[in-house]
């Protein structure tokens, strides 16, 4: 189901869930079955996913809603005007957020791509 998700919202997933953190490796597990239900109206790229959980097992994020992934948005000038929190629900991918700080610079999740800096 991976064809199903925008191309922005692939690629920040694909930056942010670190392949060498077995948490992340098990919600990138997660990614070829999950679709986008919602996108955020704002147009920052925030997208709300729809997974089939029967089809995949949940990561050991523990219960309730977790970030289980973040990167910072720093531009070629050194500004950081955002982020990027990936969220689980009960070890399953359940959305993707983007937060600005800035009123300065537009923070998108198209334009986010070049600007992660992932925290361990």
């Amino acid at each position: 189901m991976t064809e199903s998700l925008p191309d922005d919202v692939a690629d920040v997933l694909a930056a942010v869930l670190n392949t060498d953190n077995p948490v992340h490796a098990a919600l990138r597990r997660q990614v070829p079955h999950l679709s986008v239900r919602a996108r955020c109206t704002c147009g920052c790229g925030t997208a709300y996913f729809e997974l089939d959980t029967s089809e995949v097992e949940a990561a050991s994020t523990g219960p309730g809603t977790v970030v289980a992934a973040e990167a910072q948005l720093v531009t070629e000038a050194g500004e950081c005007p955002g982020e990027v929190l990936v969220f689980t629900q009960g070890g399953y991918l359940s959305w993707l957020e983007v937060c600005s700080w800035s009123d300065d610079i537009e923070v998108t999740l198209a334009a986010a791509r070049p600007w992660l800096q992932p925290r361990s």
